[in-house]
């Protein structure tokens, strides 16, 4: 089967999916428990969400971490962690939700299934590749988690670390940008300083040790064009 055939079919299945979840009863969904939630939603992350004073980590779904860097089709690093976030928070942010609390996470966080106009969030995120399924704590989303691959949705569309494994071992990070960036070609150093933004091309006098530290800001460009536009500037030497 063709990737249009098998987006198509996502599509689908993702309206098919949509139109069941909104044809249940949004109240009978608020009061499956007495831990349920109502409020607007502001998005922190892709799974993690604020309804007013509660903070809320969506139910059986991992999102890339904010400053996390994937590889899309073509082999070249993309910023797949804010843009997770950013689509997240463009869907729905500013609308209300009602939440099924599942559990409380190790850092005092409702853990919930939380649903907008009778839509499930999780299953959207999941399903458009903007996530992927939390198989540590649940199988609820499995099937659309397999529907994203097949279909090279989001994260899918290349290679990533499961935000679990990026989480895991925060000591390799660098490392493995570094490694990544050398094999597709973008070696350019952008660093932050006290001289503001500057990026560093390869043989330059402090090239080899200027290291990046993507948790800061800092990043690496594939041309000048690139960093130029970015807003940085190249170092005097």
């Amino acid at each position: 089967m063709t990737r249009f055939a098998f987006l198509a079919l996502g599509a689908l299945l993702i309206g098919v999916a949509i139109l069941e979840l909104r044809s249940g009863d949004l109240d009978g969904v608020a009061s499956a428990g007495d831990g349920a939630l109502r409020g607007t939603v502001r998005m922190i992350d892709a799974d993690t969400l604020d309804l007013g004073d509660a903070r809320v980590r969506l139910h059986g779904v991992d999102a890339p971490e904010r400053d996390q860097i994937c590889l899309d089709e073509s082999g070249v690093p993309w910023d797949c962690g804010a843009w997770a976030t950013t689509e997240a928070q463009a869907r729905w942010d500013g609308q209300a939700a009602v939440c099924e609390v599942r559990d409380t996470d190790r850092y005092g966080r409702s853990v919930a299934r939380c649903v907008v106009e009778g839509v499930d969030l999780g299953a959207v995120l999941v399903a458009e590749g903007m996530a992927v399924a939390y198989r540590d704590y649940s199988l609820d989303y499995v099937p659309q988690e397999d529907l994203a691959r097949a279909g090279q949705m989001g994260l899918w569309r290349g290679e990533f670390q499961r935000p679990a494994d990026y989480r895991r071992d925060p000591d390799s990070r660098i490392t493995d940008i570094e490694v990544l960036s050398a094999r597709t070609g973008c070696e350019i150093k952008g660093n932050i300083s006290g001289s503001g933004r500057i990026y560093h091309m390869p043989g330059g006098t402090s090239y080899d040790r200027t290291e990046i530290d993507e948790t800061e800001g800092e990043r690496w460009f594939c041309s000048e064009d690139e960093a130029l536009a970015a807003g940085w500037r190249r170092a005097a030497r």
